[in-house]
């Protein structure tokens, strides 16, 4: 009997039904640090469907927009953006909604250049970052935009590059469970909260 052909799928081949990846990028004031959660997988699948309701379900406070590099110029993959936080004042919004929508919109595109998104799957993918921007950012009194941007630029790419690889991995996980305590447990043991 003659052997099987393995063919191994390529990321470009294979169905992404959902991925998911967070990260952490610091610089600047601790206002300024990224830290988002990224969902991607197709746009026929969860995914999809998952923007489709939280385009069509907005809330006042909680606006979710597609991450554009400049009005009328959406990026591909396909992109919402989501705020962890209550957004309150139009200089908050100013701030989420520029400078980090921005960022975001180029953190996608860094991802798809340096291949974690295949490029050839960019009209077929869909991706939710849900976006920390820590409210302190208004009470900066020269607030660095160029910094700002960097992180989350930055943190964007890390996340989407950790989702379509599965990091941190099983294995690493179970090994280093033991070593790794979150910081603000750690802070909360310590007395500093």
């Amino acid at each position: 009997m003659p052997k099987k052909k393995t063919v191994k799928k390529t990321l470009s081949s294979r169905r992404i039904v959902l991925r998911t990846g967070e990260a952490l990028v610091e610089g600047g004031p601790d206002c300024l640090c990224a830290e988002p959660e990224v969902v991607i997988g197709e746009l026929d699948g969860p995914v999809g469907f998952s923007i489709a309701n939280l385009m069509g379900n907005q809330v006042q406070g909680h606006t979710k927009v597609f991450a554009i590099l400049d009005c009328d110029v959406q990026v591909r993959p396909t992109t919402v953006m989501v705020s962890k936080v209550t957004v309150e004042s139009s200089a908050y919004t100013n701030v989420l909604m520029g400078t980090v929508q921005a960022a975001i919109a180029n953190g996608v595109l860094d991802a798809v250049r340096a291949g974690d998104i295949p490029k050839s799957r960019a009209d077929e993918l869909g991706i939710i970052v849900s976006v920390w921007l820590d409210p302190a950012v208004l009470k900066e009194e020269k607030l660095d935009h160029a910094q700002l941007f960097a992180n989350h630029r930055q943190a964007v790419a890390k996340a989407l590059k950790k989702a379509m690889n599965n990091e941190p991995g099983i294995d690493w996980l179970l090994k280093n469970q033991a070593n790794i305590t979150h910081v603000y447990h750690k802070m909360a043991l310590d007395g500093e909260l």
